[in-house]
């Protein structure tokens, strides 16, 4: 699921702007529509995955990229995103956003060839890491500052979650009456719509003072990310010591250190490194990556464990899926709430840890599994924890930050969320491949999905740990 990307600081709205401006409700559904795409498209193409991979004969490992190659991009492109929407106009980068992720869904709903489609993702990401953060700062710029923008930000946070819950029942429906393809083409009249009432509605504004963007700092970071997913996956068919695995991983890490130079000598970096320096921003974020590579992945292979192994059809599968965002949802309404009561630190910990319990469990399954016992009750824990352990960890990376760096650190907890959640997909799918080894019977995917869920509860633990021995104490997660 999205996060918040940053909030923008000071703006200039000229007076003409604030003459033909819409009503205040007309923004905010705009505004939203825009946002809901962005969430919905991370979620809503799970359940028709397995009809994509028989439609363009995708392979076992290629199917995983219909969803890293969105979320990489996304990921890799969101800071830039929210700096060029400060500097060029919110409104100008909110319809750019909106146009490319309209044409890539298009391109992707159209494409006759896997690698169309891998494209087709890829763009659609880049527009929605452009789109997402104009979003929230139209927002805040429109609406004065008390109960009015407190309202706004609820409203488009609420619709946010409302995409990724509602994802795998409208991928379910749209793929069992219409085809696959919908999943993706049901993007493309809505988004025409909302860039009409865009163009027409939407007042322009923009940060008075000018910053550099940091584009080759997004590049690097996007590219290395995802030639390292490319050199996991690789793994599966040619060995961890083959130069098919060996030579992208390298090459993935060396993008990376570019990126780590450039970010350490720009002037205005994507990512600034003495943010780092913080206890409470290194450590959360370190968290982070580890829980989204374990958690971000369960959506993904129950998807494919209904359909392929219980024979669920995609509407089935969509239906059974309300029960585990129902949860992720309320973990996320209930999160603030608690931290008060119990603090930021342990409320982090026990919802990894509820999460880790359903993961375990959810590894035992087998093909002759129930929906109560399979699939019910280890997702209700997965999903109860994740929202639990989402608010507490970017509350105590931001805890220790400058007031001026809050919406920054935000941006940089929601980026290492997604960036894990890549990086776990690939070595999870690898991991699933490698125990089915070719045999698509029902026992041996049931194996190799179960296999998957234990290897992601053991980056769980691994996360558990570093937030008991690294996070910082505090109710608040202030730093010690």
């Amino acid at each position: 699921m999205a996060g918040m990307p940053p909030i923008a600081a000071s703006s200039t709205l000229s007076a003409t702007a604030r003459r033909t401006a819409a009503p205040a409700w007309l923004v905010m559904l705009l505004v939203c529509a825009g946002q809901f795409l962005v969430v919905l498209d991370v979620s809503v193409v799970n359940v028709a995955l397995p009809a994509m991979r028989s439609g363009l004969h995708l392979s076992e490992l290629g199917l995983q990229w219909i969803v890293n190659a969105y979320v990489i991009t996304f990921a890799g492109f969101m800071l830039l995103g929210g700096r060029a929407a400060d500097l060029f106009g919110r409104k100008r980068i909110f319809v750019l956003g909106l146009a490319l992720f309209t044409v890539a869904s298009l391109a992707g709903g159209l494409a006759q060839q896997p690698w169309q489609l891998i494209a087709a993702r890829t763009v659609q990401g880049v527009g929605a890491a452009v789109l997402s953060p104009a979003t929230l700062t139209i927002l805040t710029t429109s609406f004065p500052a008390g109960p009015a923008r407190t309202r706004a930000i609820a409203t488009w946070t609420a619709v946010g979650a409302g995409g990724g819950a509602v994802g795998g029942l409208v991928g379910g429906v749209l793929t069992e009456f219409l085809t696959w393809r919908w999943v993706l083409l049901i993007n493309v009249p809505v988004g025409a719509l909302v860039l009409a009432g865009a163009a027409r509605w939407l007042a322009e504004s923009r940060q008075g003072a000018a910053r550099r963007l940091d584009v080759p700092g997004a590049l690097l970071v996007t590219g290395g990310l995802g030639l390292v997913a490319y050199g996991i996956v690789q793994t599966e068919t040619h060995g961890w010591l083959s130069a098919a695995a060996l030579l992208p991983l390298a090459a993935g890490l060396a993008v990376v250190a570019a990126f780590v130079a450039v970010e350490a000598r720009t002037r205005a970096p994507l990512m600034p490194l003495g943010l780092f320096r913080l206890r409470s921003v290194s450590s959360a974020n370190a968290a982070m990556v580890l829980a989204g590579a374990a958690m971000f992945s369960m959506w993904y292979f129950l998807s494919l464990y209904m359909q392929n192994v219980l024979s669920y059809t995609p509407l089935q599968a969509g239906l059974s899926f309300l029960p585990h965002s129902l949860c992720i949802v309320l973990g996320s309404k209930a999160a603030p709430r608690l931290m008060h009561r119990v603090g930021a630190k342990p409320l982090a910990v026990c919802g990894a840890v509820i999460s880790l319990a359903g993961m375990a469990w959810q590894s035992t399954m087998t093909a002759d599994g129930t929906y109560p016992t399979t699939l019910l009750g280890p997702g209700v824990l997965m999903a109860l924890g994740a929202g639990l352990t989402a608010t507490p960890v970017a509350a105590i990376a931001t805890s220790g930050a400058d007031p001026a760096d809050q919406g920054l650190v935000s941006g940089l907890i929601n980026t290492s969320r997604q960036m894990g959640g890549a990086l776990g997909l690939s070595v999870l799918s690898t991991v699933a491949a490698a125990r089915v080894a070719g045999d698509h019977g029902p026992a041996t995917l049931a194996a190799g999905y179960g296999t998957a869920f234990l290897v992601g509860a053991m980056v769980l633990v691994t996360s558990i740990a570093l937030m008991l021995l690294a996070l910082p104490r505090g109710r608040t997660g202030g730093q010690s």
